[in-house]
């Protein structure tokens, strides 16, 4: 049996991306702004629908500059079901991460827990589109105007995802995007900061580049994040196939959906109409009262049939010992991380791989049919 895989990268025609790295070694600039970097930043303004964007060498050093260029203190209120970058940044700029908990329904942060978490040392919200679902952007947005908090967003998952017809990446101060080799669209590593003005931009690009002011001048404690030009070129030549491995994306979540919503004992996520998803991923909630048997037992099952799945994400952030905190009480999240499996949903995967997953969830579940 072929093996199938949670993600597989987004790989654009070789002949579509030597063109570019021919053109590189002509041109001999490799990196520090380059001319594809330049292009790879307008054009994902225009494809994403946003006003700034800076590229960087990843999505976690992203979050860690657009953290530093804010000059916060104190504490941020963050999620704990989200991968660990998300409070490795927080930590990295000296900041402490106050876990508070999530919705169950959309597994985002719960902006009812938020305010109970708010102290006099709370100087930010950082919220994560969990599996590219976007959060309650217009409650936090008024929670943080009420205490005068500033909110960043994580969305690693929601490339390209909009609300009503507009990015979503516009809400906050900031969004970070991750372009890591397993997201939707990939520069193999990379990651980006959305901002909305030519000056925030400019600090973002100075701190990635060492704070360098000018040749002889540091302004800041920068640090080496850049992105360089043979990523940004696989960018440019990943972006022409992006729309086609999203509307693939969709075909595989719709079937998905029609196979397993009815199953008893499986939860999926709700889908709200006036949201264009990119299907970063198929998370499934096991009960295993009513499914028979628990999540860790099918993920087993799953594998035996050369098909890996991936408990995304588990464990929750607070329960690491280098993150725990004191708004760790988080039972929503934890009880969720305890049954959620993601299942494979790329833009590769064929018919046949997914109705083997499919197959073999069904004829998994504890003597029920």
């Amino acid at each position: 049996m072929d093996k199938i895989t949670v993600t597989s990268p987004l790989l654009p025609p070789l002949k579509e991306v030597i063109p570019y790295l021919e053109d590189i070694w002509d041109r001999k600039w490799l990196t520090n702004n380059g001319i594809y970097h330049q292009q790879l930043e307008k054009k994902l303004c225009e494809y994403l629908g946003v006003p700034y964007i800076s590229l960087f060498s990843n999505g976690t050093l992203a979050l860690i500059t657009a953290l530093q260029s804010l000059e916060l203190k104190g504490e941020v209120i963050t999620t704990p079901y989200t991968f660990a970058a998300t409070a490795h940044a927080i930590m990295w700029n000296d900041l402490k991460p106050v876990f508070v908990d999530i919705d169950p329904v959309t597994m985002n942060l719960d902006p009812s827990c938020i305010e109970a978490a708010i102290t006099d040392n709370t100087c930010a919200i950082l919220p994560v589109h969990v599996y590219g679902t976007p959060c309650d952007n217009q409650t936090i947005a008024a929670i943080a105007k009420k205490y005068d908090l500033k909110v960043i967003y994580d969305a690693a998952h929601a490339f390209g995802v909009k609300e009503r017809e507009q990015s979503i990446l516009n809400y906050g101060d900031l969004s970070i995007l991750s372009f890591h080799a397993t997201k939707t669209y990939s520069t193999i590593e990379g990651g980006a900061v959305i901002c909305k003005s030519q000056e925030e931009k400019d600090k973002l690009d100075q701190l990635k580049n060492f704070g360098f002011e000018s040749e002889t001048v540091i302004k800041a404690c920068g640090m080496n994040a850049k992105l360089n030009e043979i990523q940004a070129a696989f960018g440019l030549a990943s972006l022409k196939k992006v729309d086609g491995a999203i509307e693939r994306r969709s075909e595989i979540a719709a079937l998905y959906q029609q196979s397993l919503v009815n199953v008893s004992g499986l939860s999926t996520l709700r889908i709200n109409h006036e949201v264009s998803l990119n299907h970063s991923y198929f998370p499934i909630i096991i009960d295993v009262d009513k499914f028979g048997i628990d999540r860790d037992t099918l993920a087993l099952k799953l594998e035996e049939n050369n098909i890996f799945a991936r408990r995304y994400f588990y464990p929750i952030v607070s329960e690491f010992e280098v993150f725990k905190s004191e708004y760790s009480d988080t039972p929503i999240a934890k009880d969720i991380s305890n049954r959620v499996l993601c299942l494979p949903i790329h833009a590769d995967l064929t018919l046949e791989q997914q109705q083997r997953v499919i197959d073999t969830i069904l004829n998994s579940r504890g003597g029920k049919k």
